[in-house]
């Protein structure tokens, strides 16, 4: 066979692999047998057998020719696909090294390090090789100096270049998808599912832009619009664990608990040394109330991986949980550390607060604490007097004349009961209560309320306008599109995401019979407890003292416009007195709710049900005091606190 007949044999071969390896491996055996050893026939031949299912007889072909060179990155994939159909797992991830070392521009070769890290419990460097992965994927040289910011931790960097290709074509896919990547790195959830949107409808088999787009859902807790993304996905490709591993997260969020637990139990079945699942684990067991093994999931996620600081997040937000003496020296180790990412080091500085104050050290604690929630805030800007502003437009609309002029406005249901206020202020409790009542479903802190105000525009303006029509649609599209958070088919649910406060004009206008309470805790209390928790999302105004005693000081002043436009709409109920005269403060609430007393309301903590919030194991407890002035092991620190209260520190009630 002379050279021309080799190259075209090695040639056809080639063509061949993709369709027909077996084709292919007769093509590359002619042209061995010709001239044994030749490199390119040599590896299309191991490849073709690999192919057909055949990766000892690969190895036998591919070993001695990586050895005979070591970077050539084609050679170096394919040995470690082979050993990775072999189960040797170890010997793969280092030939996948020495191939994305000699060509980091093989996609494939990413993906396949990406997934064999994740196997061997290593989600950190899983979660680098996958970003290599998408930055390869990137064909338009145009882009790859922004995928390169993107992918090497600098999304803002992407920003200007990614919008400058949109603007000369909207439809360029991949500006599109690496753009959303961008808004997501920086939690901007909304932004990056419109744009995944809208490139799905260009390229609807696109799963990694279908994925993002789940995730960006998930994050704007729209779980009911990404289950059938995921479903899509896992019926597409279900060996993926993050597939699943998603999944599980948005059946949590519907309360389809059950579903939940089975997918995260079959993932730790095959992927028991991975951390993050283990972590996600911990969380649904929270909420479902098996505190001792949602314990022990925490514990599980940071012994395989002790630098995981989400996972002593996770035992701090336990709040019954004491760190051990072991647990408190690594995360002081992890924290000296220079080189942890600014989200680590956030739940690692809420985490050692945490643990800091359960031993008592308040300063350090506080300085802890401090430290994550300044973190933070620079990633979560907040404008306190744009705020401020906002509430004093929804003082001014919403009078008593405003209602008059729109009675008979609204969804005529008085099914739902919003419990509002601020984050730890006791919410969890009230609802715990109600919800041991036979007539009330406890649900989650539902964001429907908020949808509807953003879908207005400029809020409360936009309430503004609203015409008798517009308005009872918009009560009844609350009641259904929370519907599927009803499970019990009991006659009341309760939405008690307590930012609702600031759109009680709307509620009242679109849901003139629902009942509202008003959960309300000292305002060092309730503020300091916030500042203190790191929230997975949202509450931006808790993590700087001063504002968040603008926030609440703002939120007494609209609580009493509401008292005095309404009189009797609102039910207050104070947390200490809750907790001096239970049964009494109990019966009250019914009394005002229009429910009959029943014994189970006082044994609350019997009740077997999903609490999502991070009260979920104090609820579970019968009534203590210990908490209601943990505030004053730091009152040193709380001046700006103090000052920004203003009359609100003793005019709360």
């Amino acid at each position: 066979m002379d050279q021309a007949a080799l190259k075209a044999t090695i040639g056809r071969a080639a063509v061949l692999l993709a369709t027909d390896p077996k084709a292919a491996e007769r093509e590359a055996r002619a042209a061995l047998q010709a001239v044994p050893r030749e490199p390119n026939a040599t590896l299309i031949l191991g490849s073709a057998l690999r192919r057909q299912g055949d990766a000892k007889g690969a190895l036998a072909v591919l070993e001695p020719l990586a050895h005979a060179f070591p970077k050539a990155a084609l050679s170096q994939f394919e040995l470690g696909m082979a050993y990775a159909d072999l189960g040797r797992a170890k010997a793969a991830i280092a030939a996948l090294r020495k191939s994305t070392e000699a060509n980091r521009e093989n996609p494939d070769a990413w993906r396949a390090l990406g997934s064999l890290l994740f196997d061997s419990g290593d989600g950190r460097g899983a979660e680098a090789a996958f970003a290599e992965h998408h930055r390869a994927l990137v064909r338009d040289p145009r882009l790859k100096p922004a995928a390169q910011a993107l992918y090497g931790g600098r999304p803002a960097e992407a920003e200007a270049p990614l919008r400058q290709a949109l603007s000369a074509n909207p439809n360029h896919v991949e500006a599109l998808n690496l753009l959303a990547e961008a808004y997501l790195k920086q939690n901007r959830y909304a932004d990056a599912a419109t744009l995944l949107a809208h490139g799905l409808t260009l390229t609807p088999q696109d799963a990694n832009a279908r994925f993002r787009l789940a995730r960006a859902l998930f994050h704007q807790q729209k779980a009911a619009e990404a289950l059938p993304h995921l479903e899509r996905l896992i019926a597409a490709e279900p060996a993926n664990p993050a597939y699943p591993n998603l999944l599980a997260g948005c059946l949590a969020l519907v309360g389809e608990f059950e579903r939940a637990m089975a997918l995260y139990e079959g993932l730790l079945q095959t992927h028991a040394n991975q951390p993050q699942i283990w972590l996600n684990y911990g969380h649904a067991l929270r909420t479902i109330g098996r505190s001792d093994d949602a314990n022990a999931a925490f514990r599980r996620s940071v012994a395989l991986d002790p630098s995981l600081a989400e996972g002593y997040l996770g035992l701090a937000n336990m709040k019954v949980a004491a760190f051990t003496d072991a647990e408190v020296a690594a995360m002081r180790t992890i924290a000296a550390g220079t080189d942890l990412p600014t989200t680590e080091r956030q739940q690692l500085d809420f985490a050692l607060g945490k643990a800091l104050e359960d031993r008592q050290d308040y300063a350090a604690s506080f300085a802890s604490y401090a430290a994550g929630a300044a973190l933070r805030r620079a990633e979560t800007p907040y404008d306190a007097t744009a705020f401020t502003e906002q509430i004093g437009r929804s003082i001014r609309l919403f009078t008593p004349a405003f209602y008059a002029e729109r009675a008979g406005f609204g969804a005529e249901t008085d099914d739902p009961i919003f419990i509002v206020g601020l984050p730890r202020s006791g919410s969890t409790l009230i609802e715990q209560i109600l919800a041991s009542h036979s007539a009330v479903e406890g649900t989650m802190e539902l964001p429907d309320i908020g949808f509807i105000a953003d879908g207005l525009g400029a809020y409360p303006d936009g309430a503004a306008g609203l015409t008798a029509e517009a308005a009872r649609k918009l009560g009844e599209g609350f009641i259904e599109s929370t519907r599927l958070h009803r499970k019990l088919g009991r006659r009341f649910f309760i939405d008690k995401m307590p930012n609702n406060f600031q759109y009680l004009g709307l509620i009242c206008l679109i849901l003139p019979n629902a009942r509202i309470i008003d959960a309300r805790r000292h305002p060092l209390a309730t503020c300091f407890s916030a500042f203190k928790q790191h929230f997975a999302q949202g509450q931006a105004f808790s993590y700087d003292l001063a504002d968040l005693g603008r926030y609440y000081r703002d939120y007494v002043d609209l609580m009493a416009h509401v008292d005095a436009a309404l009189p009797g709409r609102v039910t207050r109920v104070i947390y200490e007195d809750m907790i001096e005269d239970t049964e009494g403060q109990v019966r009250r609430l019914l009394e005002r709710l229009g429910l009959p007393f029943e014994p189970a309301c006082l044994t609350f903590y019997e009740t077997d049900r999903a609490v999502r919030t991070v009260s979920s194991e104090q609820v579970r407890r019968p009534i203590f005091r210990d908490g209601l002035e943990q505030w004053r092991n730091y009152e040193p620190w709380l001046g700006p606190l103090k000052a920004a209260l203003g009359p609100a520190l003793e005019g709360w009630r």
